[in-house]
């Protein structure tokens, strides 16, 4: 049996107590965490010591002017979008998917899914993240969601497949009837949900409600109920989408879902920036989950989404970077500082949101949208060994006089050192070891020339 063994670095284990060990150390064996602490390690942790009949080979990691933390949780991408970041800047969010998304994604094979897909996980773990869940609701090929999740499992990730769908009022192409969701999502349970050694996980990933009809929500919904899983939405992101609705229905999107009994715990509200005061009652009074992407909101000129008043009323947050067709990157640490600095300047409030704040969010808030708050976000014993070392020691960051402060307003996707995932080192001294980087960058390029000439884009 072997274990490893993370010491010298600033250890900020997101506990319930918020407890930061400077320096501290972290023991992992197999794929759980073994031991957290302050200080230097206990000799009998050291390597060269023989432990039980069989003895323990212990590897150790030196996190000296690192900072040590759980794995950050990006709750909320398209994977296949990282083919047509760029595509389409500077459009509102309707005109960008008319322009970007529908035309390629109308043309995407299988393979290039795949690849597209294992970019994007790849930039992810560069990131610091070690959980993403995935947004996929394109299905104009019959398996891809399962070469989504063959990606994911390739990376070492835990993942979760929020198998989008919508069933009306959306892109002909995109358009799935109820029957046809159903159909798929159980399929996708009996094949992916637990799979990878439960890396990998699968719920409901109902576009926008302005795509959705009222009885095909209804049908997921209870269904996400009985299997024990989420229910993930695109609401209220731009005031356009918030006037389609009203305009269908005479409802806001938080009050259509509340209308139809499909606001809970287990509901998951992606970007929630048009919320009136009423909706955010309601999210509150609910216990309903929400997902900020504050790089996404500002690049698609969104809005700026109430989250410091969502978090006042009690509200779960978790953080995400978007999909890279509306943000460009998955810098999941880049979206910290973003998600601090917007709500200071939304509020015109320094104090809107705190280091320590952000971090919840980016780890306690995302085991939540895992549906994992017992397994991840804090490095506590007996928790998964989702860890991740960011280097400090750099011109940017140094001297370091709070590492919640360096990590949120400092660091960047680039100063991410080590990422593991259930006890396996996925990256390394900034080397991804889990496949070989440089041959899927070639490959992605080649693939993405390919699609972009079958689906009739040129770049000018």
């Amino acid at each position: 049996m072997s274990a490893l063994l993370i010491k010298g670095g600033t250890v900020l284990t997101q506990d319930a107590g918020a407890r930061v060990f400077d320096p501290g150390y972290v023991l992992v064996r197999g794929d759980r965490i073994a031991a957290v602490g302050p200080g230097q390690p206990p000799a009998d942790l050291l390597p060269g010591e023989t432990r039980g009949a069989a003895g323990e080979t212990v590897d150790v990691l030196d996190a000296t002017d690192m900072a040590v933390i759980p794995g950050l949780v990006n709750a909320h991408t398209h994977l296949f979008q990282t083919f047509v970041r760029g595509l389409a800047d500077d459009k509102p969010l309707l005109e960008w998917l008319e322009v970007a998304i529908w035309p390629v994604m109308q043309a995407v094979s299988e393979e290039e899914i795949y690849l597209a897909s294992l970019l994007g996980l790849v930039e992810n773990i560069r990131s610091g993240a070690t959980s993403v869940i995935d947004n996929q609701y394109i299905h104009t090929n019959p398996g891809n969601s399962d070469r989504v999740c063959c990606a994911a499992e390739e990376s070492g990730l835990r993942f979760m497949l929020a198998r989008g769908w919508a069933d009306t009022n959306y892109h002909e192409a995109f358009v799935q009837t109820g029957d046809q969701v159903v159909a798929a999502m159980e399929r996708l349970m009996a094949t992916w949900h637990g799979a990878a050694g439960g890396r990998i996980h699968v719920q409901f990933g109902p576009l926008i409600p302005w795509g959705c009809s009222d009885e095909t929500m209804k049908r997921t919904y209870a269904l996400a109920q009985d299997w024990g899983v989420g229910t993930h939405i695109h609401t209220a992101e731009s005031q356009a989408e918030v006037d389609l609705l009203l305009e269908q229905r005479g409802l806001r999107h938080v009050d259509w879902l509340e209308s139809i009994g499909c606001l809970g715990p287990s509901t998951q509200l992606v970007h929630s920036v048009w919320l009136s005061e009423e909706e955010i009652d309601l999210v509150a009074k609910r216990d309903a989950l929400v997902i900020h992407c504050p790089v996404s909101n500002m690049y698609l000129a969104s809005g700026i989404a109430p989250i410091a008043r969502l978090r006042r009323r009690g509200v779960t947050v978790a953080l995400a970077t978007d999909g890279p067709g509306s943000n460009n990157a998955q810098d999941n640490m880049e979206t910290l500082k973003f998600t601090a600095c917007l709500q200071k300047v939304g509020n015109l409030d320094a104090m809107a949101l705190l280091p320590k704040d952000v971090l919840s969010m980016a780890t306690v808030g995302g085991a939540r949208a895992m549906g994992q708050s017992d397994q991840i976000g804090s490095l506590e014993v007996g928790k998964k060994a989702d860890v991740v070392l960011v280097d400090l020691d750099a011109a940017h960051i140094a001297p370091v006089h709070r590492a919640a402060s360096a990590l949120v307003y400092n660091a960047n996707g680039r100063d991410v050192d080590t990422v593991i995932v259930d006890g396996e080192i996925l990256m390394r001294d900034k080397h991804v070891l889990c496949l070989d980087e440089e041959a899927l960058l070639a490959e992605a390029r080649a693939a993405c020339g390919s699609l972009f000439e079958r689906a009739g884009i040129t770049l000018s």
